[in-house]
């Protein structure tokens, strides 16, 4: 097996991908908006990389966050709120917020079940600042790290009531990134100690099963490397200091705050002590590439992929699904209620 999560093309696996990967035994896949039709379509997908291994563990990922984040959409599949919905309803009734977080992570859970998609890269556990740019914004759960952590607890379980892995990201923190990183490096100055706030929620969930790191310099602790491609923020920060013993995996590696090709960047990242390499694009030279300069995956990542991927999988419930969005939107309203009542807005940007 080979450290890496791939991408696919279309919505259907071409003969090239089906001989490159059963040769190449990649640790799982990704689906994104090209992969995403209908339900059948979805599930047969899903089905035929499984049979591809064999197995029924295959990883299989989405970004299923809510809002502008969600490669599943109506009127196919429900609509979902960003994370700042949860924040801005904290600031009513925090264990109502804390209650629909979760309400509504089931529901998303039940929804990928059904089409056979066992990981989401969610929650988003940044925590928010004057400077964070609106590629995080409303995707986060708040300012507050006491806050983040406890809506972030609630989505993880919520995610694994419905039979889904949860992965918390962009670790150790990219709240404070002023640029996207799809798009630029961010570079992070803030101190050791100011930095202890972003760690936080990190180290309070420290016990989730999945991570995903993020493409940003913290000049503190590397001021060469970013967080993915950093061995003393791998394994003193991420590990060590948070306390972190999950899979860890790397952002997607084509985004341009990295350089050098892609292949590079998978083997960079994977011998400064990521578990994962993640290739989203589904390009076939580039994960023929991947796949030639890769090791293959070591045996501590595989204990972690291996217990990770031992979450019972719930059969598909569709009446406990609209029950749970039914109750999700009864209890976000009372943000709305309040919004009106008190004639402002609530806490989320």
């Amino acid at each position: 097996m080979k450290p890496v999560i791939f991408g696919l093309s279309g919505l259907t696996l071409t003969d090239d991908e089906k001989r490159l990967f059963r040769d190449v035994e990649p640790a799982g896949y990704i689906l994104f908006k090209r992969n995403i039709e209908d339900r059948a379509q979805v599930r047969a997908l899903t089905d035929s990389l499984r049979t591809l291994h064999g197995r029924d563990d295959v990883p299989v990922l989405i970004d299923q966050e809510g809002g502008r984040v969600a490669r599943m959409r109506p009127p196919v599949w429900p609509d979902f709120p960003a994370g700042g919905a949860f924040d801005a309803l904290y600031d009513v009734a925090p264990m109502t917020a804390i209650e629909a977080a979760r309400c509504n992570a089931e529901a998303i859970a039940l929804s990928l079940n059904e089409v056979g998609i066992n990981v989401d890269c969610l929650p988003v556990l940044d925590v928010r600042v004057p400077e964070t740019h609106s590629a995080i914004g409303d995707r986060a759960l708040g300012s507050d790290p006491m806050r983040v952590a406890a809506l972030g607890r609630a989505i993880l379980d919520g995610l694994a009531k419905g039979g889904v892995i949860g992965v918390v990201k962009h670790m150790p923190g990219q709240g404070r990134a002023s640029v996207d990183t799809h798009h630029d490096l961010p570079h992070v100055t803030a101190s050791a100690a100011e930095l202890e706030q972003d760690l936080a929620p990190f180290r309070t969930l420290n016990n989730a099963a999945m991570g995903m790191t993020g493409h940003v310099v913290y000049d503190v602790w590397d001021d060469q490397h970013t967080a993915t491609m950093s061995p003393y923020v791998l394994n003193d920060i991420i590990r060590a200091n948070i306390g972190f013993d999950g899979l860890l995996m790397s952002d997607d590696l084509d985004m341009n705050a990295l350089q050098g090709d892609v292949a590079t960047r998978a083997l960079r990242c994977v011998e400064a002590g990521c578990d994962i390499a993640l290739n989203c694009w589904g390009r076939l030279d580039e994960m023929r590439a991947i796949a030639d300069m890769l090791p293959e995956i070591t045996a501590a990542a595989r204990t972690r992929l291996d217990r990770a991927m031992a979450l019972p999988v719930p059969a598909f419930d569709a009446d406990r699904l609209a029950y749970l969005l039914d109750k999700r939107d009864q209890l976000l309203a009372l943000a709305d209620t309040n919004a009106k009542l008190t004639g402002g807005a609530t806490g989320a940007a």
